[in-house]
Parts: C-alpha cells; structure tokens; sequence
C-alpha cells in the first residue's frame, strides 16, 4: 500500500461523504447508501458490496469516516465472523441473502458451536443432522451462545455421519433461529451477569440451500470462522464508542450499541483490570506499601509484555503475513495476566474484596473482578488447549496420546469421567 494509493483512498471516501453524509437519515438508510458504495466493506470483493481493496486499506476508509463524524457498516458481535465466514465459504445464494443485512446490521448472529459435552473440543459436537425429504432436520443442544436471545440466525456445526471420525462427520448449516423447535434461554453467570445461552434445537428445518459446507467437510469452515473470532471480538470494542450528538442517526446507533455491547459489558472485569491497580492501591492508602508496589511493577511489566505480543500479531495480520504462533500465546498470556492482576486486588483489598453491591469496595468493582476472572482461562479455546497448540505445533513436541481420531465417532466414549 503506497502513500499515493492510501491519500487517493482517503481523497474518494471523504468526496463520497460529502456527497452523501446526512445524519438526519436513520441508520438503516444510511448503511445501505454506504453498502452500495462498497465503502462499507472495502475489503469484500466488488461483487458483494466491497471494491476489492487489501484488507489494511479497510482501517484507512474507518478512519476517514471516522474523523468525518459519519458512522461507518455495522461491525459488531457475531456478525463479522458471519460475514468473513459466508465471504469465504458461502455459495452465491448466501452471500445474496446475508451480506446485506450483516453490513447494514438490521439482522443479527449467533454461534452455534459449543455443546454441554464438547465445549473446547468443538468436534465433539453430538447436535445431528438428518436429511429427510429434501431437507436437514436439526436435533441438539448448543451452549455458551452469545446473543442467541436476540439473534436471528446460526452458524451452525452439527454432525451428519456418525460413522465417520470426528472431526470428518461435521456439517456446516446456517439456521434461522425465528423458527419453532428451537428454544433460547438465557445462563445467569456468577458475576450476575447474562451473556450466554443455552440453545436447545428440536425438529429444528434447514433447507439443502443452506448448507455451507461440503457434507463432512463441516471442521474447514468451522476454523475459518475461529480464526475470526478473536478479530471480530477486538472490532467489537474498537466500535464502542456512542457519540453524544441530537441527530436521528447517532441516537439510533447509540441505542445498537447499548444492545449489541450488552453481553460484553463485564468484559473489562474478567482481564483483571490492570488498569485499576494503581488506582485501587492509593484508595485503600497502600500505595506506599513496598510489597504492594512490588506486586503492582509485576503485573504491569507482564500486562505490557502481552500488549507488545499482540500489537506484533496485529501488524503481521495488517500486512498480510500468515498468523503466527502469537495468537495462542497472546491467549494464554492474557488468562496469566488477569490471574496475577486478580491476585494484587485480593492483596490490595484483603477481606473487602470479598464484599459486593454499590457500597462496598470501588462500587463493587474488585469482587466482580474476582469472580470474572476465570472466564478468560475458558472462553475462545481454554488455557489447556492453547497449551497443546503451543507444545505441538509450535514447539513440535509428541502429541498427546487421543484415544478418538482414529475411530467411527460413534464408538468413540463421551462423557465419561475417567
């Protein structure tokens, strides 16, 4: 991407929006004028609503609309990784019916991959598909699944051949959650929170048209939708910010973001907040403490260390390079982090940290924090799998001896406690 490329981008976009940027429009209106533009989705070919330009050319186009006070294509929660998924995979049919209404955000995702017995062992999926007169009938249970309550479809990974091994009798669908047979309710987690579901799927119809995968071929589809998901998580905070003006279109958007950011709101307390340390320490009059300033110059060095790894993951990602081994070793560098973070607060506040609601320590702040923290050793590949991934593919060491790779997936025991 040369200067003179990047200028004539940035010339192009901000003479689109002068042209077009009204904010008395509803949003709806808007994304839709900017969709057709191909300036929502730079990066997607020019055939589905993109100008086919490298994907570091999209941060640019954000950018401009960005400083211009315009709002950009919606970005947030599940949907990027719909999009890149159906982008990648999809057949003609599915990018026409969905890219649409994921850039214009009128309609909404989920993922639909973890199951009560396989949760980071995604192939362990039990949720089967039978194809009965022309069409899928869907049986199963899905967990974890953020936002289902007001999705509108799934991307989902179900098993079609049970004779197959694991990971080649997956089949990957798209499911209208508006339809019966399938049930959504809402999982209240320790912190108070409810960002999760729990999906239960009975005679659920899926149409032979939507079926995104190759019949078997369901875990290839799968990974490319993994390899998202931590980028769509990041686009999802990068996006967060409401903008305090009167006009219809920005009262519009701060409302999406109130509703798609629910789910995350605790996310800040499960990193640990590092960033409160300091703070938290001077408010309970230990920021003298020689061992609290000690434990403090700790997690502060660790927290930056992990800040360079993943701003390096970024940079390789932004130039095209293939990812490298810093996405599993940002992960468990993070789960580290909010650990030895959640550890200085316990110290910091001794036996408050244990106290809860408005009145207690830092409006309740540190005991929400204790209690979040381990969701980032579980969420997005647990701290044990990203181990695996590091002694085997990157360390090339012996691989841990499986007892189900080579066997029908039918005889292979599930849930069993050995």
């Amino acid at each position: 991407m040369t200067e003179m490329a990047e200028q004539n981008v940035r010339d192009e976009v901000r003479a689109f929006l002068e042209a077009n940027w009204d904010p008395n429009r509803s949003l709806i209106e808007w994304r839709n004028i900017l969709v057709d533009s191909g300036w929502g989705a730079p990066h997607y070919p020019k055939e589905w609503f993109g100008k086919g330009l490298p994907a570091a050319m999209s941060l640019v186009v954000d950018e401009v609309i960005r400083d211009f006070g315009a709002i950009g294509a919606a970005k947030m929660g599940i949907r990027v990784l719909a999009g890149a998924t159906i982008l990648a995979h999809g057949s003609d049919l599915h990018k026409q019916t969905y890219l649409r209404g994921i850039l214009t955000g009128e309609e909404t995702w989920c993922q639909l991959f973890s199951e009560p017995g396989s949760g980071s062992d995604l192939a362990g999926a039990t949720t089967r598909a039978d194809f009965k007169d022309g069409k899928w009938i869907i049986n199963g249970q899905k967990v974890w699944t953020t936002s289902a309550h007001h999705a509108d479809f799934g991307l989902l990974l179900a098993r079609t051949d049970w004779d197959a091994v694991k990971h080649k009798g997956l089949t990957y669908f798209i499911l209208d959650l508006r339809q019966p047979g399938v049930d959504v309710n809402q999982l209240r987690q320790m912190n108070g929170h409810a960002s999760f579901n729990q999906v239960f799927i009975t005679d659920a119809v899926i149409q032979e048209n939507m079926r995104v995968s190759e019949l078997g071929e369901g875990w290839k589809v799968a990974t490319t939708t993994l390899m998202h998901e931590r980028r769509g998580a990041d686009g999802a905070r990068r996006y967060d910010q409401k903008i305090d003006r009167p006009e219809r279109i920005y009262q519009e958007y701060n409302e999406e973001i109130d509703h798609q950011l629910a789910p995350y709101i605790w996310y800040p307390q499960r990193t640990g907040r590092v960033d409160l340390l300091i703070e938290h320490a001077k408010a309970a009059g230990r920021y003298e403490d020689p061992a609290v300033r000690q434990e403090i110059a700790k997690v502060l060095g660790l927290a930056k260390s992990a800040e360079w790894t993943a701003r390096r993951a970024r940079a390789a990602q932004q130039q095209g390079k293939p990812q490298g081994p810093e996405g599993s070793i940002g992960k468990l560098a993070a789960s580290h982090v909010a650990r030895a973070s959640n550890l200085a607060h316990t110290k910091i506040a001794g036996p408050n940290a244990m106290l809860t609601g408005s009145d207690s320590w830092m409006d309740g702040t540190i005991a929400e924090i204790l209690v979040s923290t381990p969701a980032i050793s579980i969420a997005g590949g647990t701290d044990e799998i990203q181990r695996n991934i590091i002694s085997e593919r990157i360390l090339k060491m012996p691989k841990e001896p499986r007892t189900d790779t080579d066997r029908p997936f039918r005889e292979v025991p599930r849930n069993q406690v050995t």
